[in-house]
């Protein structure tokens, strides 16, 4: 069936990011204006529940509740806390060098948090080499551990940890005409490192130019992939992608604005799928699908 795309809330001006369900309601971030709103799908009401942000863009929940964001401007991993005040930053060094602009997260059922960090140049300049996937491991007293986890992407994007633990997807999203645009899985081995990717998708270049390769993803129940991806002047245009694990397009649905940025499902049947998108929307839509979050 096709999917209606309602808009809930904005346009904001400027990107919109991050959206995760909390049981019950819709949180996702303003990246410009340094912002998290809620939007409350009984009321129709969108709140402002944090501020001062530095550029936050992902977000993503674990099992105790806990709220963690990737700081762009910040250029580090941060823990909001439930005061609505107080963030937490996680360590945000590498070999002594700065993260680059911290994009997207995963958090595992073991809490580790896998996280994107591409370089976009908003916060300074590049201390790092790369831009690679990296992972924070908890330890006991509270602290963490901050390891590399790929070394064959040149531009990371969206990332996503498969139902079974097993696959971390992984949008390389670079521009240049000479590099992949491709959504990736990797397996994940025992003691966290990855093995190599094997490609579901590749996004290629057309007459109208490169191609806009994946941003945002989330699971459904079944384990299908469903990804932001497309933009306005080449290819098929502003879609969401229904992919399946084997890297199968299930179905497509285009969206009526340029460049959606992530997605994630919810309300209590959890059956709607929101939408931010490079132009400050929050639209949803009513799926034949239902989603899969591990936590709330």
């Amino acid at each position: 069936m096709s999917w209606n795309f309602e808009l809930v809330a904005g346009p904001y001006g400027g990107t919109t990011e991050g959206p995760v369900w909390d049981g019950q309601a819709l949180l996702f971030t303003n990246i410009p204006n340094n912002r998290i709103l809620r939007y409350d799908p009984q009321t129709g009401e969108t709140t402002e529940v944090f501020t001062g942000t530095s550029r936050t863009n992902g977000l993503c929940y674990d099992s105790q509740g806990n709220l963690y964001g990737c700081q762009s401007g910040g250029r580090r991993i941060v823990r909001f806390e439930k005061d609505g005040t107080t963030m937490t930053s996680l360590p945000h060094q590498l070999e002594g060098k700065r993260h680059n602009n911290p994009n997207d997260l995963a958090v595992d059922k073991q809490g580790r948090i896998w996280f994107t960090d591409p370089f976009n140049g908003s916060a300074g300049d590049q201390e790092l080499d790369h831009m690679s996937v990296l992972r924070l491991d908890p330890k006991a007293g509270g602290r963490w551990e901050l390891n590399r986890a790929t070394f064959d992407v040149s531009r990371p994007n969206g990332v996503l940890i498969s139902r079974d633990q097993k696959t971390l997807y992984v949008a390389q999203s670079d521009y240049s005409e000479d590099k992949p645009r491709e959504l990736r899985a990797y397996p994940i081995n025992d003691d966290g490192s990855l093995g190599e990717y094997k490609t579901l998708h590749a996004f290629g270049i057309d007459h109208q130019g490169v191609q806009r390769g994946v941003d945002g993803m989330t699971l459904d129940a079944d384990g299908n992939i469903v990804v932001c991806a497309g933009w306005e002047q080449s290819g098929p245009g502003p879609m969401i992608y229904v992919f399946a694990p084997s890297g199968r397009i299930l179905e497509t649905h285009p969206l009526r604005v340029d460049r959606p940025t992530n997605c994630c499902f919810g309300d209590p049947d959890m059956r709607t799928l929101y939408v931010t998108t490079g132009g400050g929307h929050l639209f949803r839509a009513r799926t034949g699908l239902t989603g899969w979050i591990m936590w709330p």
